[in-house]
């Protein structure tokens, strides 16, 4: 039998749905695995996504001054070299920032192997197979080459993203294309957290649910200044 994870896990509260408020932030979720290497690893492997995701905006200047949770505010801003495990050379790809991407994600494979669990290596199979799912769905569109446009692919598990990729190419904009696309991952994610286990599975679904509900209170709050951020 594994460690349990009851003391920890105790301490977080429920999530809602996209769009809902979370009661706990990442920052938060951190600060409350700092004291146990393996968990504090999990959450931080998975959280990351957010930090690059920020940072993309920061470097094409489509937001504010964004904070990192695990990464420093220099290195979201693209003010300070990221950390060795993400430092990867932008020239080696047609899109520089798939380098970062595909050092991300076997950054987080390693983690896995290492005693992360298998939540955290299943996430990072079905993120990337999704990842690169969408992007042979956009060289299509394009008609361009999309080996070109592919990272990690043989971290890639054999999930069959085709619904979610239909549904994101058929959505009529952008945010509800994302909609779709989440959606479909906190699904995923719900599926595999092993409620009440209290294993370390469990602490690593939290933190995926955590990453995409923070996302769309986000969201919910700037394109809905108007509403609560629990509106459906």
């Amino acid at each position: 039998m594994g460690r349990s994870f009851h003391f920890l896990l105790s301490f977080l509260p429920s999530l809602p749905e996209l769009g809902g408020r979370p009661l706990v932030t990442p920052a938060e979720l951190r600060e409350l695995a700092r004291g146990d290497g393996i968990a504090a690893g999990v959450v931080d492997a998975v959280l990351l996504e957010a930090d690059l995701l920020a940072r993309e905006s920061a470097l094409a200047v489509e937001a504010d001054r964004p904070e990192g949770v695990v990464l420093s505010n220099e290195q979201v801003r693209g003010e300070a070299p990221l950390p060795e495990p993400l430092d990867a050379d932008p020239a080696t790809r047609r899109v520089p920032a798939d380098a970062v991407w595909e050092a991300y994600y076997r950054h987080a494979a390693r983690v896995a192997a290492r005693g992360g669990g298998a939540f955290l290596r299943a996430w990072v199979g079905f993120s990337v197979a999704l990842r690169n799912g969408i992007a042979r769905e956009r060289a299509r569109t394009l008609e361009l080459d999309p080996a070109e446009y592919l990272v990690a692919e043989d971290l890639a598990d054999h999930t069959d993203v085709t619904d979610i990729v239909t549904a994101w190419a058929a959505a009529p904009d952008p945010l509800r294309a994302l909609r779709a696309m989440d959606e479909a991952r906190l699904a995923w994610a719900d599926d595999r957290a092993g409620y009440f286990s209290f294993a370390l599975d469990e602490v690593a679904a939290y933190a995926a649910r955590l990453l995409l509900v923070t996302r769309w209170d986000r969201l919910t709050n700037e394109h809905d200044p108007g509403e609560s951020s629990n509106a459906a």
